[in-house]
């Protein structure tokens, strides 16, 4: 008892003790996001779990000098892992090659992420869930599913990280404008693939480019993330980048329960924006609180373009969300 004692105030208070688990750390975007936690002072215990290798990442990391312990966790040590969780990173699965859509990887990491959802429900079902592992918008409602099944589902805990899409957003548009990218802060909402991926450009300085500029801005946002697999040539798809989305995304949330006010970041959660269109799930921008979601913004004020870009949207994510739950449903 007097270990926990000493150890907790180490920390400046208890708002600022957190434990964060990533699930998938020894990957290509765990161990750089192992490396962002890390650094990040509101976490005081980061768990890192993996099928191999966490064990040595957590070695390499613990000895960074911040002011939290680090452990590596192995497959018969998951509920260790998950216990006691605030925060749950999922970035487990397999990455994209070239030629493949995020709708490909589903199969695969579709299962891994159900295992594993399954095990946070039972050992940690108060954690805030942050889906990373793609495709995002069937991985989440996954995830729902299972938690719905075990009779914890808390919507107000779970999100799937779009922050690289927001990130990609920011540079590109700042690549065009001739701008520093620190300042260009864009909304992006809908999804996190292809035509789901929204960049709100009206609600920005630059909602007057030139169509073809438009057109090819919001294209590369979108499709950015080929970019990158093709570069990488058959080694995977953006680990870096994404691992920095994630440490952003997760800071926020571990921001919003240590209680400070006006934490916004765009995540596709349980929505009511859509919900009469039966669209469950939706990305727009989130008030984040000590209880998860405080609140999902509405999109405010669209140009007849988004208009018609988030009517697109809608109509691939009710057939993703759908893809989510029945494999769920068929595969318990």
């Amino acid at each position: 008892m007097f270990s926990k004692i000493a150890k907790r105030s180490f920390s400046a208070s208890a708002a600022n003790a957190h434990k964060v688990a990533i699930l998938g750390a020894g990957g290509g975007i765990g161990q750089p996001l192992s490396l962002l936690m890390k650094l990040n002072h509101k976490v005081t215990d980061l768990a890192l779990y993996d099928l191999r290798g966490a064990p040595g990442v957590a070695a390499d990391v613990s000895h960074v000098p911040t002011n939290s312990t680090v452990k590596g966790y192995n497959p018969d040590q998951l509920a260790e892992a998950l216990t006691g969780a605030d925060v749950i990173l999922i970035p487990a699965g397999v990455p994209r090659k070239p030629g493949m859509t995020r709708d490909d990887l589903f199969n695969t990491n579709a299962s891994i992420v159900r295992d594993l959802a399954k095990a946070a429900a039972d050992h940690a079902p108060n954690a805030a869930i942050l889906v990373i592992s793609n495709p995002v918008n069937s991985t989440v409602p996954i995830v729902a599913e299972v938690f719905k099944s075990k009779g914890v589902y808390n919507p107000k805990k779970l999100f799937g990280v779009t922050t690289l899409d927001v990130l990609r957003a920011s540079r590109f548009v700042s690549e065009v404008a001739g701008t520093n990218p620190v300042n260009e802060k864009v909304t992006v909402v809908g999804g996190h693939s292809g035509i789901t991926i929204v960049p709100l450009l009206s609600q920005t300085n630059h909602k007057d480019l030139d169509t073809e500029t438009r057109d090819a801005l919001i294209h590369r946002i979108q499709f950015g993330g080929d970019e990158v697999v093709k570069a990488k040539d058959g080694a995977g798809s953006a680990t870096l980048s994404m691992a920095q989305a994630g440490a952003r995304f997760a800071g926020s949330v571990l921001d919003g329960l240590a209680g400070e006010k006006d934490v916004i970041e765009p995540s596709f959660v349980d929505s009511p924006l859509f919900k009469d269109e039966g669209v469950e799930f939706f990305s727009s921008k989130v008030t984040l609180g000590v209880e998860g979601v405080k609140s999902v913004h509405p999109l405010g004020e669209l140009s007849n373009y988004e208009e018609e870009l988030v009517k697109t949207a809608k109509e691939t994510l009710i057939a993703n969300i759908k893809k989510g739950v029945d494999f769920v449903k068929q595969n318990p």
